[in-house]
């Protein structure tokens, strides 16, 4: 499958098995003690990393806002990814994963954008496997993403998505204060 090429480093997978609940919670008290503000782009997720970080009480001081964006052109006249790379690769490539962050992230005026773009199932996509994901995140640190390869039924695969969007979601708090020492 190709990842493919531009600007930014795909990360690894290992990732902490954490509950969405419990990392929603953490990500919400880290982004406010920074001062941090957070949007999403979600497609596979369906608007499903927004709700959890909604459901955190505080919420409304960390989440600017999010976009359902499921079909391409969503991706592309809403979130801005490119029609090209779209066309070229599909919309579960790491590139795209990167540009809807960031396009969350510009529309929705926040310091850190998350994406979801994958496989959730029942049948493979565009030449990719159920469970290929990927997360982008966007911040005054650049744009990256994330590769994952989920296992289980659509459900579990969206569960996993959102786990692992809230978890690099934290994770991107983290080093926008780290960088601000």
């Amino acid at each position: 499958m190709p990842d493919g090429d531009g600007p930014g480093p795909a990360v690894g997978a290992a990732l902490p098995a954490t509950e969405p609940a419990a990392g929603a919670a953490a990500l919400v008290a880290a982004a406010k003690a920074a001062g941090l503000t957070v949007a999403t782009a979600e497609s596979l997720t369906a608007g499903l990393v927004a709700a959890t970080i909604a459901d955190v009480p505080g919420a409304s001081g960390v989440l600017q806002g999010g976009v359902v964006s499921y079909q391409v052109e969503v991706k592309a006249a809403v979130l801005g990814v490119s029609r090209e790379r779209l066309e070229e690769y599909g919309p579960v490539d790491r590139i795209v994963a990167q540009e809807m962050a960031a396009g969350a992230r510009r529309v929705c005026g926040a310091d850190i954008g998350i994406s979801t773009t994958g496989v959730a199932g029942p049948e493979p996509h565009g030449g990719h496997a159920v469970g290929t994901v990927w997360i982008g995140i966007s911040s005054d640190l650049g744009d990256r993403a994330l590769l994952l390869d989920l296992e289980g039924d659509r459900g579990r695969i969206r569960r996993g998505s959102v786990d692992a969007a809230l978890t690099q979601a934290g994770v991107e708090v983290e080093r926008l204060v780290v960088d601000r020492r």
